[in-house]
């Protein structure tokens, strides 16, 4: 008995002494500097009256100047949701390419060698930094079930500094943590990917693989290692706060908003400048094109205050 009482001892010893090791790994793996102050960030566009401040000039500047690559993340289980977002939406970023975790023969990818969420986010930024960080400013990175309206985002930015370090979509609070979801999208200036790049060169703080013992989300790792450089999650709204970029399709929004107050579904539902909307099948995002780009109400003027005019040789609808 005593011997059976010792060995029962030495094992919860052993069991404590292992909690702790897992304990202290999970916070040199995951935890941050403890003097960075923390806070939920929201931030919005400008409005009309705003914009039609600017003068001509600073209004042509302004679209010029905005220059949008898009990082798509696919694997081969896409295919049908990859060819659709090629037809769609990402013909009105100024590039898009897409890093697809093996080689597929039907469509021109940047092959990543890897299926893992994070180390195909981080060796994506990685390879569009370094080949592209001369010619755009902010880099907006989604899975192929997002559907994304370049213009409106383009708006939202408009006298926002890319050097600055913004890193900006539909934010989700995990504990101390405030990420950016990728369902919605996520967009980095190029002052954030620049800090980013810098720490992804510190696995310590930024690590490639993620948590030892248990597994991190890819989002979530992004924001841990932005973290590190002073860089938060903010999440963006329209003038009147409502959010911009969605995790879920417009069916489900309005859907929603329905259940919520019949009386007011358009006002419950989305803003009027929304940049993205998730979960979308490929017949989904070919409605949302035409909804979104080709429908138009004849003889009515949108008079815009601002152009954003597509990539030169665009097939641009």
């Amino acid at each position: 008995m005593i011997s059976e009482g010792g060995s029962f001892m030495r094992g919860m010893l052993i069991g404590g002494a292992f909690c702790l090791v897992v304990t202290l790994l999970g916070h040199i793996k995951l935890g941050h500097d403890a003097a960075t102050p923390h806070e939920h960030h929201h931030i919005q566009a400008l409005n009309k009256e705003e914009v039609l401040k600017l003068s001509d000039t600073e209004r042509m500047e302004l679209s010029q100047s905005m220059r949008v690559y898009c990082i798509l993340i696919v694997k081969p289980k896409d295919l049908s949701l990859w060819a659709a977002v090629r037809n769609t939406w990402s013909k009105h970023c100024d590039q898009a390419d897409y890093y697809s975790s093996e080689h597929v023969k039907v469509f021109d990818s940047i092959v990543v060698d890897s299926s893992d969420m994070w180390i195909m986010m981080r060796k994506a930024i990685q390879m569009a930094f370094e080949k592209h960080k001369q010619e755009f400013n902010w880099f907006f990175i989604a899975q192929p079930s997002t559907f994304a309206i370049i213009e409106n985002l383009k708006y939202f930015l408009l006298k926002k500094n890319p050097l600055e370090p913004f890193y900006i979509g539909h934010t989700v609070k995990d504990g101390d943590l405030d990420y950016v979801d990728l369902a919605g999208g996520i967009v980095l200036s190029i002052g954030s990917v620049n800090r980013l790049i810098s720490v992804m060169n510190e696995p310590d703080k930024c690590p490639e693989t993620g948590g030892i013992i248990w597994k991190v989300s890819g989002d979530k790792q992004l924001a841990m290692c932005l973290k590190y450089k002073g860089v938060f999650a903010e999440n963006a709204e329209d003038s009147e706060g409502k959010d911009v970029f969605n995790t879920k399709s417009v069916g489900t929004l309005i859907k929603e908003a329905m259940a919520n107050d019949p009386q007011k579904v358009v006002e419950g539902c989305c803003s009027d400048m929304a940049i993205t909307f998730s979960g979308l099948s490929p017949n989904h995002m070919q409605v949302m094109m035409y909804g979104v780009y080709r429908l138009r109400a004849y003889g009515h003027s949108f008079n815009d205050a601002l152009v954003f005019l597509p990539p030169p040789n665009s097939d641009n609808d």
